[in-house]
C-alpha cells in the first residue's frame, strides 16, 4: 500500500468536491472547487492527504443522501479507520456536503465525536460558538429548500408537457426523439423498430396467442417485464397517460404523436392481458405446406385418412400422400394431388345474379348498422352533455360552499371519470363507423371467383380455413379425381353446377340439369362400387 503523507506537526485535511447537474458537469465547477480548496489549505498551512480509492475526492452525485455517494462513503470509512490522523474534512460550501437537513447534522455529530471537523471554507462554522447548530441548519435547510423548489418545478413542467400531449422523456420503443432546436422536440415512428411491435399488438389482440409467445415470436430482444409494460402503454394508440398527482386524478390525453396501433387493437390487447378474452384453440402441430390436404382426404378403398411422407429419389426429396391404414392402397405425389384439388374446386362457377344480390344486401345491412351506430352516438353524446353540466354545477358548488370542498372534489372526480369513459366510447364508435365495406366485399367476391388460385397460392392457414368452410366432412380421392357427399349447402346458392363436387358425371345430370342430383356413391371395404342415385 502506498504510504500516506501524514504530518504529525501539521493539520491533515481531506478536501471534497461535488457536482450534480448537467450544467455543472459541462462547466468547470468541480475544478474551481478544487482550486479554491487547495489555495485555502496552502494559505492555512494544512496538509492535504488522499484516500487510496479516490485520489482527487471528486464526485458527480446528488447530495440528497450519503448512502448513494461512493466517494463520500469512502472518505467517511477512511476517517473512521484512521482515527487521529485526519483533523478536518473541507468543502467549498455546505450544499456540496449535503442537502438533507435531517441526516447532515447526524453525520457532522459523528465526525466531531472522533475529532474530525467538517467545514465549508466559504460558509465556515465556529464550533466553539453555541450558535453553530443554528447556522448549520440554516445552510443545509436553504440547500434542501432549493432542492424541493426545483423538484416541484420539474414535476409541474413534466405534467404540463404531458397534458399538452407531448412525450416528456425518451420515446418508447418503436419511436424516436427528434430535436430540431432546444425548444423544438417531437416524437416520430421508427418504422424499422415499430414493425415487430405493431405485429405483436395485432396478433395478440386476436386472443389466439399469449403475451409471452408474442414476445418470443416477434420481439425476442425485449425483456419480458419491459414487453408487458409496453403492452399496457397507451402511448401506442396515440394517447398520453398523465399520472395522478395530489388532488388530480390520472387521465389520458390525446397525444401529438402518430399512433402505432388503433384504439380498438389496444383495448383488445388489454382484454387479453386481463383474461377477459378466451383464447381460440391452437392447431395441434405445424402442418407441412406441401401436405395441406393431409387428414382432409380419405382413401377410396378403406375410408381412412391420408397421411404424408418425404422420400429421397433421383434429384432430391419428394413428398407423397398415402393411406395411413395401408400405404399400398394409395400413394400419390403431393404436388399432383394438390394441383388436382385446385382444379377440383375450380369447377365451381359463381352465379352472377346471386353475387349482385349478395353485394346489394350487404351494402344495405351496413347502411342500417351505420344508422344504428349514429343513433347510439347521439344517445351517448346527450349523456356526455348532461355529465358536463353536472361537472359545471359541481365546480360552482366548490366555489360557493368552501366548507364542503373535499366532498365536491370527490364528486367532481367521479363525474370527470364518467365523462372520459363516455368520450372514449363515442370515439371508438365514430372510428368504427368510418369503416367501409367495399374493400372487404371486393375481396370476398374475388375469393368466390378464384378459389383455385387461393388453394394454390394462399398461406397454409388460409387454405385450411377455406377448405373447412367449403367441406363439412371428408373428401374421397382415388388418385386422379375428388368427390364428396358432405359440403356446405350454402354453395348451392352461390355457385352453379355444384354436382361437380359430388363427382356426378355429365350423363347422370343430363336428364334434368335444373334439378340438383345427389350421389350417395360409396365403396365397401373390398373396394366394390355401390351406387345409389337419388
Amino acid at each position: 500500500m502506498k504510504k500516506q503523507n501524514y504530518k504529525s506537526d501539521e493539520t491533515n485535511v481531506i478536501i471534497y468536491c461535488r457536482v450534480s447537474t448537467d450544467e455543472q458537469r459541462q462547466g468547470t465547477s468541480v475544478d474551481v472547487q478544487e482550486e479554491r480548496l487547495k489555495a485555502y489549505c496552502a494559505y492555512k498551512g494544512y496538509n492535504i492527504i488522499n484516500i487510496p480509492e479516490f485520489h482527487d475526492c471528486k464526485e458527480d452525485e446528488s447530495a440528497k443522501t450519503f448512502e448513494k455517494r461512493p466517494v463520500m462513503q469512502a472518505i467517511l470509512k477512511y476517517i473512521r479507520k484512521n482515527r487521529g490522523k485526519v483533523q478536518k474534512l473541507l468543502f467549498l460550501r455546505w450544499n456540496r456536503f449535503s442537502r438533507d437537513v435531517i441526516e447532515a447534522p447526524s453525520v457532522v455529530g459523528d465526525l466531531l465525536k472522533i475529532g474530525v471537523e467538517p467545514n465549508a471554507i466559504e460558509e465556515e462554522l465556529n464550533y466553539n460558538s453555541s450558535s453553530w447548530p443554528v447556522l448549520l441548519g440554516a445552510y443545509i435547510g436553504i440547500a434542501q429548500s432549493d432542492n424541493i423548489a426545483r423538484s416541484l418545478a420539474t414535476i409541474d413542467g413534466i405534467r404540463a408537457t404531458l397534458k399538452s400531449g407531448k412525450c416528456s422523456n425518451k420515446a418508447p420503443r418503436g419511436y424516436k426523439n427528434v430535436r430540431e432546436s432546444k425548444h423544438r422536440c417531437y416524437v416520430v415512428i421508427n418504422e424499422e423498430a415499430a414493425k415487430p411491435i405493431r405485429t405483436a399488438f395485432n396478433e395478440l389482440s386476436k386472443g389466439v396467442i399469449s403475451a409471452n409467445y408474442a414476445r418470443k415470436r416477434y420481439c425476442p430482444h425485449i425483456p419480458e417485464s419491459t414487453f408487458l409494460d409496453m403492452l399496457r402503454n397507451p402511448f401506442y394508440m396515440g394517447k398520453i397517460r398523465v399520472p395522478a398527482y395530489k388532488d388530480e386524478p390520472e387521465e389520458l390525453v390525446q397525444g401529438q404523436h402518430e399512433a402505432l396501433i388503433s384504439e380498438e387493437v389496444f383495448y383488445k390487447v388489454q382484454d387479453v392481458l386481463d383474461g377477459k378474452k378466451k383464447s381460440k384453440p391452437k392447431l395441434e402441430k405445424a402442418i407441412n405446406p406441401d401436405l395441406f390436404l393431409r387428414r382432409v382426404i380419405v382413401c377410396p378403398k378403406c375410408g381412412h385418412a391420408f397421411t404424408g411422407s418425404r422420400s429421397k429419389g433421383n434429384g432430391g426429396y419428394y413428398t407423397y400422400y398415402n393411406c395411413c391404414e395401408d400405404a399400398k392402397h394409395m400413394r400419390v405425389r403431393a404436388e399432383e394431388a394438390n394441383e388436382a384439388f385446385a382444379r377440383y374446386v375450380s369447377c365451381l362457377k359463381p352465379n352472377e345474379a346471386v353475387l349482385r344480390l349478395y353485394e346489394a344486401v350487404l351494402l344495405d345491412v351496413q347502411g342500417g348498422a351505420k344508422r344504428e351506430i349514429r343513433s347510439e352516438i347521439y344517445a351517448l353524446q346527450k349523456q356526455l352533455n348532461d355529465k358536463r353540466k353536472q361537472i359545471e354545477d359541481a365546480e360552482d358548488m366548490m366555489i360557493t360552499d368552501k366548507g364542503h370542498s373535499d366532498r365536491y372534489t370527490r364528486i367532481l372526480e367521479r363525474y370527470e371519470k364518467d365523462a372520459r369513459e363516455l368520450e372514449t366510447r363515442i370515439e371508438l364508435l365514430e372510428t368504427g363507423n368510418r369503416g367501409n365495406i367495399e374493400p372487404k366485399l371486393d375481396y370476398a367476391i374475388s375469393l368466390i371467383n378464384n378459389l383455385d388460385k387461393y388453394i394454390r397460392d394462399a398461406p397454409i392457414e388460409v387454405k385450411l380455413k377455406l377448405i373447412g368452410s367449403i367441406f363439412d366432412g371428408k373428401i374421397e380421392f382415388d388418385g386422379k379425381s375428388y368427390r364428396t357427399n358432405s359440403y356446405n349447402k350454402v354453395l348451392d346458392l352461390i355457385y352453379e353446377q355444384t354436382n361437380e363436387l359430388r363427382g356426378v358425371t355429365a350423363q347422370e345430370k343430363g336428364a334434368d340439369c335444373s334439378t340438383p342430383r345427389f350421389s350417395t356413391r360409396t365403396r365397401d371395404r373390398t373396394g366394390m362400387d355401390c351406387s345409389n342415385g337419388v
